[in-house]
């Protein structure tokens, strides 16, 4: 199987001047780790979560850190955060958010990531981030970046106030690549025009929706189907050049100081 050589920014995989719009996965894409997880930090930091469930988010993080992106994890930690938002404010939430991207998101953005999305940007495309992480965490990150806008999982209000339940389903799988024709439809773009990002095997349904689709910082599987496809592959991420045994006891490293950090702050 031919190998497809890692890129950096300053490789112009696509022509970004033909490209109608850009969807960029935001968890391990455009930030390092998960945007979900850093979320629920910010609501342990106030006192959303008992000690328990603090020490439950640490080991999930792990968890992400070491192996990457666990479909049921996730869940978990999105059933969690909708029952303890439950009640409470939309607009306390939405500040919680702004907080939480200056407190944990935005030391983790991907210089390179970001540089993608700025070019598309420069060439007068609309760049939106597309993620199964709360809406209302998405619209913060793509503000604070200039992207155009946000497409995320939504989560029920009613009178500004979240009932803890969903709007639809996660934006995840087949739904992300549902919410982007969607978005193109009523955008007038021509999706064969459109390029989209991402690190995952999961987003394959997203990648394949568009003419131009990039890999950033893939997964083994992905990696794998970008090879077979000659798709365009991007690595940012210096542990890759790593052995391999070594950055995976760095991960744990880093999950051991986060569960400690967020005891502490308990």
């Amino acid at each position: 199987m031919p190998n497809v050589p890692a890129a950096d920014a300053s490789t112009p995989l696509v022509d970004a001047r033909v490209v109608q719009a850009a969807f960029f996965d935001l968890d391990n894409t455009m930030v390092r780790g998960a945007s979900l997880f850093y979320f629920a930090r910010g609501l342990a930091a106030r006192g959303f979560f008992s000690r328990r469930e603090v020490q439950r988010f640490a080991r999930r993080a792990l968890h992400y850190a070491v192996r990457g992106e666990n479909l049921g994890h996730l869940v978990e930690i999105r059933d969690l955060a909708l029952a303890f938002v439950a009640g409470h404010e939309t607009a306390t939430i939405r500040r919680i958010g702004e907080d939480v991207y200056e407190e944990h998101v935005e030391s983790k953005v991907r210089a390179g990531t970001q540089e993608l999305a700025r070019r598309h940007l420069a060439a007068g495309a609309p760049v939106w981030l597309v993620t199964a992480a709360p809406v209302e965490m998405a619209e913060v990150i793509a503000r604070r970046l200039g992207l155009t806008g946000a497409l995320g999982t939504v989560a029920e209000s009613v009178a500004g106030v979240y009932t803890g339940k969903l709007v639809g389903e996660p934006l995840h799988g087949q739904a992300k690549a549902d919410a982007v024709r969607a978005l193109a439809a009523s955008a007038g773009f021509d999706l064969t025009r459109c390029a989209a990002y991402s690190d995952s095997a999961n987003d394959l349904p997203l990648l394949s929706l568009v003419g131009s689709p990039v890999v950033v910082n893939p997964d083994r599987t992905l990696r794998r189907h970008a090879a077979a496809h000659g798709w365009p592959v991007h690595e940012f991420r210096q542990w890759r050049h790593a052995v391999r045994w070594s950055a995976r006891a760095g991960a744990v490293g880093v999950g051991t100081l986060a569960v400690v950090s967020l005891l502490r702050r308990r």
